[in-house]
């Protein structure tokens, strides 16, 4: 009896690897293609930490500069060249805090240096006050143990200046009593203060380095409530 054809079954061998290589291709591209997501949705997230950041740090600046507490014989506002210390009220009482604002260099972070903020425990009694008071002006000149409890570092910095509004007109750069770069006075030797009479209104400049949310400076201007409601 004559026998039919041969019937193959199966794939060969040249099929078999020829269906591996489209497939680890696939797979290959597939890789790429989720890895490629993650890393946007990182670089995403790490954005938007970083903005929420610095916004919070904006506005609790603002904050800090509206609730400004003018008390008779307690200044509200001294600035030395290197760290801006602030009298503001409590969220809620009669009790104030001490606030400082400064920056300093750290080589550790992007732009080589912090904005940081410190604040006091809630107080009551002007001798309290006093030694707060002192104690913001030290943690401004050299941070130690005894007074990074009250610190927070808000974002890094390249540097950072401040320029005050009095009398109609902001002050002159190369004149002004209240002009930092990079945390050293421009025309005051550190330590010196400027005065305590709060200003009518107060320009902020960060020179943010190159990071998740840009870099170059970022201008923030502060108009004192009062001033502005004196205005016509």
């Amino acid at each position: 009896m004559a026998q039919g054809p041969f019937r193959r079954n199966g794939f060969t061998l040249i099929e078999v690897l020829v269906a591996i290589g489209v497939m680890a291709l696939m797979a290959l591209m597939s890789w790429r293609g989720i890895d490629g997501m993650l890393r946007t949705q990182t670089g995403l997230q790490e954005r938007s930490d970083s903005l929420r950041t610095l916004q919070a740090g904006l506005a609790q600046w603002q904050a800090d500069l509206d609730q400004l507490a003018e008390l008779p014989g307690t200044p509200s506002w001294d600035w030395d060249g290197q760290v801006l210390r602030l009298t503001r009220s409590a969220a809620l009482g009669s009790d104030v805090h001490v606030t400082a604002w400064t920056w300093r260099s750290n080589a550790a972070r992007a732009g080589g240096g912090d904005w940081q903020r410190w604040q006091s425990a809630p107080l009551q009694q002007r001798g309290d006050w006093q030694s707060a008071w002192g104690l913001a002006s030290q943690w401004g000149q050299t941070a130690d143990d005894s007074t990074r409890a009250g610190q927070i570092d808000i974002h890094p910095l390249s540097s950072w200046q401040l320029y005050v509004h009095r009398g109609g007109s902001w002050t002159n750069p190369l004149s002004s009593d209240a002009v930092t770069d990079g945390g050293k006075s421009t025309d005051k030797p550190t330590g010196q203060s400027t005065g305590s009479t709060p200003p009518d209104a107060v320009r902020l400049v960060l020179n943010l380095p190159k990071g998740p949310v840009g870099s170059g400076p970022l201008t923030l201007d502060w108009v004192s409530p009062r001033f502005s409601q004196a205005k016509p």
